[in-house]
């Protein structure tokens, strides 16, 4: 190279660093955003809740996931039918880009169940409480001998109401909800959850599975040892057969969800770290 060219391309290569040191000093963390490769796409988590409860059932975990630095998104399960629910579910899993972790509370075990079945971007199973069926099985099929809602006869468990089109819809009873389904949270916060839970379908229960996701999809399992609802022995039966990744949780209810987010936060989180 020409000695006399050498200093001018140094000069210019210079003055192109210091350009681009100003830029990211006048713009901040967004100019060094742009800079820097991106990172793996963290995955998208879904949480979908289950029966005589809502999607506020998941605000402790959202707001520790967002925290996390994932979109977090929690949706309304109609509770109707597990054909028709598990449907609603995986239209909205086609509305979402790239990798999802799936997490299902309770009924929503079942619904998760079905609705990822097929889907490529579904890359973890996360299990809550929940019922995990098999093809043909049914979500009430799958709650434990020993659960209170075998032990009890429905006119003891349940009130119920006319649904839309005929069908008969559940309400679980004061003192099933506070003293059973939500046996760890304090009275007033469990009563105030009584008094604001949504029926259910009698269909939700008795409609048998067709999809089993879980032979699969790697899949976690969260059980809480003190669950009167769906119980610990059943739980453990469904996770091994599904090869499950196990945590248990020392006492807790039914609703561990809402009482120990932080724990539920953290199983959800191994679940999405290991998607890669």
């Amino acid at each position: 190279m020409n000695a006399a060219i050498r200093p001018v391309i140094s000069a210019i290569a210079m003055l192109t660093v210091a350009a681009g040191v100003a830029v990211v000093a006048l713009l901040g963390d967004d100019a060094r955003s742009v800079a820097a490769p991106a990172p793996g796409a963290k995955p998208t988590i879904v949480l979908v809740h289950g029966a005589w409860a809502d999607t506020s059932s998941w605000d402790g975990e959202l707001t520790a996931l967002r925290g996390q630095g994932y979109d977090a998104r929690a949706i309304a399960n109609p509770l109707r039918n597990l054909t028709t629910d598990a449907a609603s579910v995986a239209s909205f899993l086609h509305t979402v880009d790239g990798p999802v972790v799936l997490v299902g509370h309770s009924y929503g075990g079942a619904v998760i169940t079905e609705a990822a079945a097929g889907n490529p971007d579904i890359k973890a199973l996360v299990y809550v409480d929940a019922a995990a069926p098999d093809v043909g099985e049914t979500n009430g099929s799958l709650s434990g001998a020993d659960s209170v809602l075998k032990k009890l006869p429905d006119g003891q468990l349940f009130d119920q109401v006319a649904g839309p089109a005929g069908e008969t819809d559940l309400y679980l009873r004061r003192d099933i909800f506070v003293n059973h389904f939500a046996k760890d949270l304090p009275q007033t916060q469990a009563t105030e959850l009584w008094a604001t839970q949504r029926t259910a379908a009698t269909a939700a229960f008795d409609t048998p599975a067709t999809q089993a996701a879980w032979k699969d999809i790697p899949s976690g399992y969260f059980i809480s040892s003190g669950d009167e609802i769906i119980t610990p022995t059943a739980e453990h039966a469904m996770a091994q057969r599904a090869h499950s990744a196990v945590t248990e949780f020392p006492g807790g209810s039914h609703l561990t969800l809402v009482s120990h987010p932080d724990a539920v936060t953290d199983v959800i989180l191994a679940a999405a770290r290991s998607v890669r």
